[in-house]
């Protein structure tokens, strides 16, 4: 990874880091139990009563999540973190934890579907106003976050991957005393680290990058100990949507790799970026890059493109033969995702549809498979979809 700790360390070397037991095991244990006992009357008071701080039951606190947060509070360079059993989770338990009636949120637009959706129907239903706001607004309108309780962010945001100047972005949070939150799944703590520009709490959709292999579904919450103390005292428990030990043990063996895996995602993008640029068929690219604005020091494997009139999106997607038709991302397998598709989603009007995602925009994510032979089957599908 990119940067290195306070003490000089890497963090490909920390992640890497043994985390080992009396046997000598590499990897942490899986500590598989609902509970834990006390060998004593007074130890176990002493827990009850908060003056030790030792594993007591897993909806709460286990030792093998508590591995995995040390790693992701390391690796962000925060105070503390807390795991959850899914991103939206995360967001959730952070959010209600941090909000009251009567408080007004202020959203990047472009914001993840998901979370759209959670601020509209719960949210706002809870008498929280949320409003949504481009870019362009929270870089430079200096009172766009007056009387604004919590400012919610994603840089690069979703689907159309525009990032944010978060220094600026901060900057006006402070002077109006607004909490900032942001989704940093896109870039990883390898390619943008927000704490450093200021922002106050970082949410990942573990999922994705974090896990890398697609078989884990998970979300952390990055801060200051006095954040992190505040969603363990009253969303963690009592909404209960813990981080399982298992899932714990998945994404530190993620981690582990985090750095690697980043990097190879970056270098296979670049290549499709570059052969993108030349293709008749392709309008427009989104996909920021390093130094695009301060503290993103790289770009991820996830990226979109706007096609030509002309261009069959469905014939696009159907003779590819290395890209799988799916939602999500980060994993070794390279994935498409029409924006058409999106826009057809059943229910409330979404995201998408509210800030106007073109239709003909197709995300993509660059997996880990050989680049030279992903760039040889989407760029024979995208001159077939437009003949």
């Amino acid at each position: 990874m990119n940067g290195t700790d306070a003490m000089g360390v890497s963090l490909d070397t920390l992640m890497g880091t043994a985390y080992g037991d009396a046997a000598g095991s590499v990897m942490p244990p899986i500590y598989q139990s609902s509970l834990f006992t006390f060998g004593s009357y007074q130890e176990f008071e002493d827990r009850m009563a908060g003056r030790t701080d030792t594993a007591l039951y897993t909806r709460v606190q286990n030792p093998t999540v508590a591995a995995f947060e040390a790693m992701m509070a390391k690796a962000e360079r925060a105070e503390a973190a807390v795991g959850f059993a899914s991103g939206m989770a995360a967001i959730s338990s952070t959010l209600l934890a941090f909000l009251k009636p009567g408080d007004r949120v202020a959203c990047v637009e472009h914001v993840y579907p998901d979370a759209y959706r959670f601020f509209e129907r719960m949210l706002r239903p809870f008498g929280i106003d949320v409003s949504y706001h481009p870019v362009e607004a929270f870089e430079d309108e200096a009172d766009l976050l007056r009387d604004v309780t919590l400012a919610y962010l994603e840089s690069p945001s979703s689907v159309v991957f525009r990032p944010l100047n978060l220094a600026k972005v901060t900057a006006h949070a402070r002077r109006h005393g607004a909490l900032t939150v942001i989704d940093n799944s896109w870039a990883t703590p390898v390619f943008q680290r927000p704490l450093e520009s200021g922002v106050d709490i970082v949410i990942h959709s573990a999922s994705k990058y974090i896990s890398g292999h697609s078989d884990t579904v998970a979300g952390v919450v990055v801060s200051s100990q006095a954040h992190i103390a505040k969603i363990r005292d009253l969303t963690l428990p009592l909404l209960g949507a813990k981080l399982a030990p298992f899932e714990a043990w998945l994404l530190i063996r993620g981690l582990r790799t985090l750095g690697a895996r980043m990097r190879q995602h970056e270098a296979s993008a670049q290549l499709f970026i570059d052969r993108l640029a030349t293709r008749p068929e392709v309008l427009k690219i989104n996909a920021p890059g390093a130094n695009t604005v301060p503290g993103l020091t790289g770009r991820s494997g996830l990226l979109s493109m706007e096609l030509a009139h002309g261009v069959d999106i469905r014939r696009l997607a159907d003779g590819l033969k290395l890209f799988s038709l799916g939602v999500s991302w980060g994993g070794f397998e390279s994935l498409i995702l029409p924006a058409e598709v999106g826009l057809r989603q059943a229910g409330e009007q979404n995201s998408m549809q509210r800030f106007g995602v073109p239709a003909n925009l197709v995300r993509l994510s660059i997996g880990l498979e050989e680049a030279e032979e992903l760039w040889a089957d989407f760029a024979a599908a995208l001159t077939e979809s437009a003949a």
